[in-house]
């Protein structure tokens, strides 16, 4: 088993994940003129001093670095002078750095990267959708080093992985440990939006409105079921995968505590874990062993810079959106579960899904995650009704156009 691992770039990082079969880090700066999977605002500040430090210690450890250039749009930017300019900058900068391989979503990017970069090995993304046997083809036959299938789409659809698996020969890996649900229709937006809110120069400033996660926050406590109607692979069902094939895994998410990293390091790498499963797989509201770790909400001068925006966005309305994104974990840690998904009693959930084929089933009807949700998930009621309550004031802002002081003066009728 190889793991891909987020690195939060945190002084004791390494040392939490020594020992472990972690083959290759992944990070980026928080910004830079191409942008990737992540807005600037997830990420902790970094310098490229600090950049190369990190790469040349995990090196030491004899830990690769991939550096990732994984945006989803580049504004047409990549066809323009300017554009191949700071692209090549970037590269250039990667390289020296120390990094040992870069992870794209652009098919225009392999080609640029095999012929002006070829000591990089190129990882194509999930942003790149890759879900079927054509396109793993295509990457393969463009040159690509390794393929992250698409998680929301193909890891729990195991005649897919494994037609993959046999049509193409280069490194197959998959993503563990991620909450998106499957088929989810916001992740092409939430591709394109995250990735403008990392890119230097673009208009937004790195100002950006998590509409998405906002939506699929609120879709899981209003439907529990949805936790379970989602690509995450259990420590314990590895070997499932391994068994067609699969034995590269990724390991996220680069805005957690080190506390938290090594505790998903370990747990993927004994392959057993005892505990709320959501402290594997959800991307915020983290703890560590010290209680709640700081949030970077905590940090004035980081909300000034990304957020306030006075003549963008109605403040008063903002200011409630943050109390709502802290409250719910969104951007800050939280010392306790108000969900809780007894890993344990999920033992035995992926040899029934197995047997469905979800991408032509219909979830109210099949019944099969909505009864495991039963026997495994708990939710404190309070937390659940006052944060659904919130999130419809949320949204009744977003859509009316309260938000930014824009309402419809009248309501055309149809």
């Amino acid at each position: 088993m190889k793991l891909s691992v987020a690195t939060n770039f945190k002084a004791d990082f390494l040392d939490a994940i020594k020992g472990y079969p972690v083959t290759e880090l992944f990070g980026k700066l928080p910004s830079d003129s191409i942008g990737g999977g992540r807005a600037s605002f997830m990420l902790s500040p970094l310098t490229v001093a600090q950049l190369k430090e990190h790469i040349r210690s995990a090196a030491a450890q004899g830990i690769g670095f991939n550096y990732l250039i994984n945006t989803a749009c580049m504004d047409n930017r990549e066809f323009t002078r300017s554009g191949q300019a700071d692209l090549e900058r970037l590269l250039e900068l990667v390289e020296e750095c120390g990094a040992t391989a870069v992870t794209i979503s652009l098919p225009f990017l392999l080609p640029i990267l095999k012929k002006r970069h070829p000591g990089l090995k190129v990882r194509v993304g999930v942003y790149a959708r890759i879900d079927s046997v054509a396109k793993a083809r295509f990457w393969e036959e463009l040159g690509a080093d390794c393929i992250t299938l698409e998680s929301i789409s193909v890891n729990r659809d195991f005649a897919m992985l494994k037609a993959i698996r046999e049509a193409v020969k280069l490194e197959l890996q998959l993503i563990a440990n991620s909450n998106c649900m499957m088929f989810c229709p916001l992740s092409g937006q939430h591709m394109v939006n995250l990735s403008h809110a990392s890119q230097k120069g673009h208009a937004s400033r790195g100002f950006m409105i998590d509409y998405c996660a906002l939506r699929c926050s609120a879709e899981k406590l209003a439907d529990p079921g949805n936790y379970l109607r989602s690509e995450f692979i259990r420590p314990e069902d590895l070997d499932t995968y391994a068994k067609i094939g699969f034995t590269s895994f990724k390991i996220l998410e680069r805005g957690a505590p080190s506390a938290v990293l090594a505790q998903r390091v370990r747990a993927y790498s004994e392959g057993r874990f005892d505990g709320n499963l959501l402290d594997l797989i959800q991307p915020y509201g983290y703890k560590d062993s010290a209680g709640a770790a700081p949030g970077w909400s905590e940090n004035l001068w980081t909300f000034l810079k990304y957020f306030f925006r006075p003549g963008t966005v109605n403040t008063s309305e903002l200011l409630k959106l943050k109390k709502l994104a802290e409250k719910r974990g969104l951007l800050s840690a939280m010392d306790w579960d108000p969900v809780y998904i007894d890993n344990r009693k999920l033992d035995g959930f992926l040899a029934g899904m197995r047997e469905i084929d979800c991408r032509v089933t219909d979830c109210s009807r099949c019944g099969y995650c909505a009864a495991w949700t039963g026997t495994a998930v708990t939710i404190d009621s309070k937390f659940q009704s006052e944060m659904l309550a919130l999130y419809a004031d949320a949204f009744g802002s977003l859509y009316s156009g309260r938000f930014w002081g824009v309402e419809a003066r009248t309501v055309k009728k149809s």
